[in-house]
């Protein structure tokens, strides 16, 4: 057996994944019974938790936006064309899924009492985004998280968890950059106050 034969022996099909994910997506696609319990099963744990850190503690409006995911999953099946993973494609969708929930709560107007002069020392975007990075700090940050108001939170999370800019963020709900920037501003001056107000012991 030459080198190359050897490899082959030892490396599976790099396809191989893709074929069992295009004949799971054929068998649905029939109405198979059997396959869309198998697709759902496959990753409804995943969606599940996914969107429920990023909505939490609205923790009811989960199950609502899962079952949007699959039903969106189940409505474009027919143009999954195996370039990547079945996988990826449903987070793709869940992911999408969330942003929409973010931009329409974000789209609202402001219910939160606000001066433009409350975040003249706001904590600082490279403060924020170090203190969701830092593994030892993550689970209280996530605590003081939770305690903000909603569009406090979703802008956040939105911003420093999701990667979006600023100016992607102002494009999808419809806002200016400069009032999607004052949000971020009050948001990270309220995480501050409420960490130094004993939340994040």
């Amino acid at each position: 057996m030459n080198p190359f034969e050897q490899q082959a022996a030892i490396e599976p099909p790099i396809n191989a994944t893709v074929q069992e994910d295009s004949a799971l997506v054929a068998a649905v696609l029939r109405k198979d019974r059997k396959a869309t319990a198998e697709f759902v099963a496959r990753y409804a744990d995943e969606v599940y938790a996914y969107t429920r850190c990023r909505l939490a503690p609205r923790l009811d409006q989960v199950d609502d936006l899962v079952q949007d995911v699959f039903l969106a999953a189940w409505e474009s099946l027919g143009q999954f064309r195996g370039t990547g993973s079945l996988r990826a494609w449903v987070m793709g969708i869940a992911r999408h899924k969330v942003e929409d929930h973010y931009r329409e709560r974000l789209r609202a107007p402001e219910s939160i009492a606000h001066n433009d002069q409350d975040f003249v020392a706001p904590a600082s975007s490279a403060d924020f985004h170090r203190l969701l990075e830092e593994e030892q700090l993550r689970k209280n940050t996530w605590r003081v998280m939770m305690g903000l108001p909603e569009q406090y939170r979703l802008a956040l999370i939105w911003r420093y968890w999701e990667k979006a800019s600023a100016r992607e963020m102002a494009l999808k709900t419809g806002k200016n950059e400069k009032a999607i920037e004052r949000l971020l501003a009050r948001a990270r001056a309220e995480f501050r106050v409420r960490r130094n107000d004993g939340q994040f012991s």
